[in-house]
């Protein structure tokens, strides 16, 4: 296990604190995370299904819809081709939609406290429209995906909408709003939670979760997400750890209110290639 990360652990738990659009379980949203998932590798069609419910029992749309992160957010699922290889066309009104949701996040503390770290590290332009801009190339920048040879993948797509390679494999797909969308349309068949070494089940308060799906055909054997965060956080999070390092994959080790978590962010050149968290213990254990 990597060293704790001191000073990332006080500004992510500053950003948590901060992070006033949160969900709060039990009252905002409840999931059911029923039974422990079966083994299973990429590239299977077919696995048990230990979780014959949705995993998440309900949600607040409403909340979701009166919060403009969230509503400007949810505009932008449905603007991804997301087979690999397809090439995007990215039109007007997309841009415009990137456009909408970056001002909304940026108008957020969470996203100020991030610009601030960022300006102290030399890592951003002072002036806001300069870093939306630094913010519009890392997450909504077209690139090829490997083995690819047109651009068919950014970012977000890749980490807040998800992809499929061949139809035989899930890509990225580390978002918990697109999972409740996707589960409401009976697009998503959630299969149990991925448990860690030791540790019994997780409970319905917590905000990281490690689970297996299928999706589009193909089953994700294990996919990592936090519930019930703001888009804002997590768009900060990532952005501060892919803008600190130049490394091909960055792995922080770091403290969050009740979770110790690793986040990993891969880069792809200048871009944001994934990014997720992955619950390594709870205060509660």
């Amino acid at each position: 296990r990597r060293a704790l990360n001191h000073e990332l652990s006080k500004l992510f738990s500053e950003m948590w604190e901060m992070d006033v659009h949160r969900l709060t379980p039990g009252r905002d949203y409840t999931i059911d995370v029923q039974g422990r998932a079966g083994p299973a590798q990429p590239g299977d069609s077919v696995v048990q299904d230990n979780a014959a419910r949705h995993l998440f029992h309900n949600v607040n749309e409403e909340l979701l819809k009166s919060i403009k992160t969230f509503a400007t957010f949810i505009s932008l699922l449905d603007n991804y081709e997301t087979s690999t290889g397809v090439p995007e066309v990215v039109t007007p009104e997309e841009i415009a939609e990137n456009n909408c949701f970056l001002d909304a996040i940026l108008a957020t503390e969470v996203m100020r406290l991030a610009h601030e770290y960022l300006l102290k590290k030399n890592l951003a332009k002072p002036n806001l429209a300069d870093f939306k801009h630094q913010l519009y190339d890392i997450w909504f920048q077209l690139y090829a995906r490997k083995g690819e040879d047109r651009p068919d993948s950014c970012g977000f797509e890749h980490v807040f909408v998800g992809e499929t390679r061949r139809g035989k494999e899930i890509l990225g797909l580390h978002n918990w709003v697109q999972f409740y969308l996707q589960e409401k349309r009976n697009q998503i068949d959630y299969k149990g939670y991925v448990a860690r070494g030791n540790k019994t089940r997780p409970d319905r308060d917590d905000q990281v979760l490690s689970i297996q799906f299928s999706w589009k055909g193909s089953v994700k054997p294990i996919g990592s997400t936090f519930i019930g965060v703001s888009p804002e956080f997590e768009f900060a999070l990532y952005t501060v750890i892919f803008l600190l390092s130049e490394e091909k994959v960055t792995r922080e080790t770091v403290k969050i209110d009740d979770y110790e978590l690793q986040v990993i962010v891969w880069r792809h050149g200048q871009h944001i290639g994934t990014a997720y968290p992955v619950l390594l213990s709870t205060n509660s254990e």
